[in-house]
């Protein structure tokens, strides 16, 4: 089962791609909660040197609180987390597909709201 839903932009800018994926993902109800510079940390961390790599934390208020009510411990697995990278060719941008990660949680109604999610971070990654 593929974890994510991808789209790849050849030739693209990342401060670009990154500030498109922003405006898609709040027209679709998400807020950014967190936001990591991989690239930023590696270097001050361990002088690792890696292409544009950042992770924004995701979270639609109405989604998060509806699965918080069917599994009280699922924020462990909160917010959605959506990276942009770059390539050789281009930008990715990946989002978490909700219904891979809450399949370890045996919970039918928990997996329902997991497909609306994964539906309306597909439709916000289509927009881009």
């Amino acid at each position: 089962m593929a974890y994510t839903i991808n789209r790849s932009f050849s030739g693209a800018d990342f401060a670009d791609i990154d500030s498109r994926t922003r405006k898609a993902l709040g027209e679709k109800g998400f807020g950014v909660l967190t936001e990591i510079d991989v690239q930023a940390v590696l270097k001050k961390k361990i002088d690792a040197d890696i292409p544009a790599y950042r992770i924004l934390g995701a979270c639609n208020p109405h989604m998060a609180h509806q699965a918080m009510q069917l599994e009280p411990r699922v924020g462990a697995m909160l917010p959605c987390n959506v990276i942009i990278r770059q390539l050789e060719s281009g930008i990715e941008v990946s989002a978490i597909d909700p219904v891979a990660s809450m399949s370890a949680i045996e919970n039918p109604k928990l997996h329902a709201v997991a497909g609306e999610v994964r539906d309306l971070l597909a439709s916000a990654v289509a927009a881009i």
